[in-house]
């Protein structure tokens, strides 16, 4: 896994927080097995981000501490079925929301695969999503539900097993609420 640098203090508490096993194998169809496995984290300051999980991965979660100055930690994973890993295209549908009054979801069979933020909740925040394929197969995304509320400025939120990110709500500023929908991964046999 690579990890980019963090200031000490936050290292010692996003560790602590963002420590996430492997996942176990997720439902399948035709006895598939799915793997999602957590391989890149990335941390930025909020006010002046652009962040995209490498090829082929998806976000799998996201954290955040303080205000717009404060630091955002992303993570991405990669989708193996039956040890392949699963290909991530970009849809080119992406979303500019404003941040103080934000809801995004993926359209369809998408997940999250990189977000883009510049100022306070008074400005945009941009996310892009990728549609997901195994052996030319569409990778489906079903039962999308939605976290309780996270205090922006003091939270961390990581998929469950066999999940992805799909969507991010946000009311208010640092201070307001941000919700997660996630989705779990499946194959149609």
């Amino acid at each position: 896994m690579r990890k980019k640098a963090l200031p000490a203090a936050l290292a010692a508490a996003a560790l602590a927080a963002l420590t996430l096993a492997p996942a176990a194998p997720a439902a399948a169809a035709a006895g598939e097995s799915i793997q999602i496995i957590h391989t890149y984290t990335e941390t930025v300051k909020e006010w002046s981000s652009r962040f995209a999980c490498p090829a082929n991965e998806v976000m799998i979660g996201r954290s955040h501490y303080g205000d717009e100055n404060g630091y955002t930690t992303y993570r991405c994973g990669r989708i193996y079925i039956n040890g392949e890993q699963v290909v991530v295209t970009p849809t080119g549908g992406d979303a500019r929301v404003k941040e103080s009054n934000s809801f995004y979801n993926t359209p369809g069979d998408a997940a999250i695969i990189g977000r883009t933020h510049f100022g306070d909740e008074n400005d945009y925040t941009t996310y892009y999503a990728g549609e997901l394929s195994w052996q030319g197969k569409t990778v489906r995304l079903t039962s999308r539900t939605w976290t309780s509320a996270y205090k922006e400025s003091n939270h961390s939120s990581g998929a469950g097993v066999g999940q992805v990110m799909t969507g991010r709500s946000h009311r208010g500023d640092e201070n307001g609420i941000t919700k997660y929908e996630y989705a779990t991964v499946t194959i149609d046999g």
